[in-house]
């Protein structure tokens, strides 16, 4: 099977793009990326046969005075680019990036079925859930069904607005202006982080965490047998910004050493702590806690290595994730972030065996994903 995945440059979006390639392969499948310039040479490092293309980057409609206008216009733009590319490319089959719109019309348009790639939880609205991004549990009684329904009315009208902006641009590429949708789509996250649904979509299939890891680099933690705590600040436009100097403030005096995952290091650093680049998954295992700011691929790289967290969410979908972790019990959320409050926060964690035992009941969801690889060829099947 001859598969294209189109990701946009987006760490959390363009890693599981890169790590569903490197399933394939390893399938005996054939992938070839589609994404931002700079993750081309890391895909063909890894032998996945990559090539960019312009109009991924959500980093460049983050001042746009109608995010939703623009990021279908975007979508609009790219879908008439790449459908001769994917044409000419003849795969059997498209994956795109759930904030790739554009490749899928593309897909469309080249006539090649097309599957969608979550790399979150599903955040399709439910008429059983709060709106996605609250951060709210469903409501119980008939008190906390009345509030959730309420929500849903109030972003009722956005939500119509994001559809007849797609049905415009849709035509306007020659597409009919209501959308078919992909012929499946993978949530790659851990089921722990889902919210059960009784109305969840039947093509809908969570497939785990794809995880790969950018970093060949080693960095070592400060030697001793402290406990070690991993920081990883937000690689999203959207999320909060400092959080490494105020983490590092509020470790001061714990007894603790401290690495913080970053792509260059920082100069005069105490000496119970490091940072630069350097392989998570390794820091992860010999690690305690992480702080870090909600990102849903640095949130399952630890509670998949059964470490529990400190979140300090930004925006986005941040503040959701953070929510979801705080309930499951594996985690803490601090906002706003304060010194004190991580401080106490990260005390917490290390004083609570609780919180890792629940990030170790995360860890063993996994026993219940689907093959991701094995789905797109159900979808392909289906599809013919």
């Amino acid at each position: 099977m001859r598969v294209v995945v189109v990701s946009g440059g987006d760490p959390g979006h363009v890693v599981p793009a890169i790590a569903l390639c490197l399933r394939f392969a390893e399938a005996g499948d054939t992938p070839l990326l589609l994404t931002g310039g700079r993750w081309v040479e890391a895909a063909a490092a890894e032998g996945i046969s990559a090539s960019r293309v312009p109009g991924l980057s959500l980093e460049d409609l983050k001042d746009a005075p109608d995010l939703g206008r623009a990021l279908h216009d975007q979508a609009a733009t790219l879908a008439t680019v790449l459908a001769p590319e994917l044409t000419a490319l003849a795969p059997d089959l498209v994956v795109c990036d759930v904030l790739a719109l554009g490749a899928g019309m593309a897909a469309e348009l080249a006539g090649v079925p097309w599957v969608q790639l979550s790399p979150h939880p599903l955040y399709e609205p439910s008429k059983w859930l709060p709106p996605m991004g609250s951060g709210l549990a469903a409501g119980v009684g008939v008190r906390g069904r009345l509030r959730d329904a309420v929500l849903r009315a109030l972003t009722a009208r956005s939500l119509r607005q994001g559809e007849r902006q797609r049905a415009v641009v849709r035509q306007r590429i020659g597409l009919d202006p209501r959308e078919p949708g992909p012929a499946a789509r993978l949530i790659a996250t851990l089921p722990a982080l889902e919210v059960p649904r009784p109305d969840w979509p039947r093509d809908a299939h969570v497939v785990g965490p794809l995880l790969w890891e950018a970093s060949k680099e080693r960095l070592s933690p400060p030697p001793g047998d402290a406990p070690l705590v991993v920081v990883a600040p937000s690689t999203a436009w959207t999320g909060a910004r400092g959080m490494a100097e105020v983490a590092l403030e509020a470790l001061q005096g714990l007894g603790v050493r401290a690495v913080v995952s970053t792509f260059a290091p920082a100069a005069d650093l105490p000496e119970w702590a490091r940072s630069g680049p350097g392989d998570q998954d390794a820091l992860l295992r010999e690690a305690e806690v992480l702080v870090c700011g909600g990102g849903h691929g640095m949130l399952v790289k630890a509670l998949r290595a059964a470490v529990p967290v400190v979140v300090v969410p930004g925006g986005g979908d941040q503040w959701e994730m953070a929510c979801r972790v705080a309930r499951q019990g594996s985690g803490v959320l601090v906002r706003p972030s304060t010194v004190e409050g991580l401080r106490d926060a990260v005390g917490r964690v290390l004083g609570d065996p609780g919180f890792a035992a629940a990030a170790a009941r995360a860890a063993a969801t996994i026993a219940d994903v689907r093959d991701p690889v094995q789905v797109c060829r159900t979808a392909l099947s289906l599809a013919r």
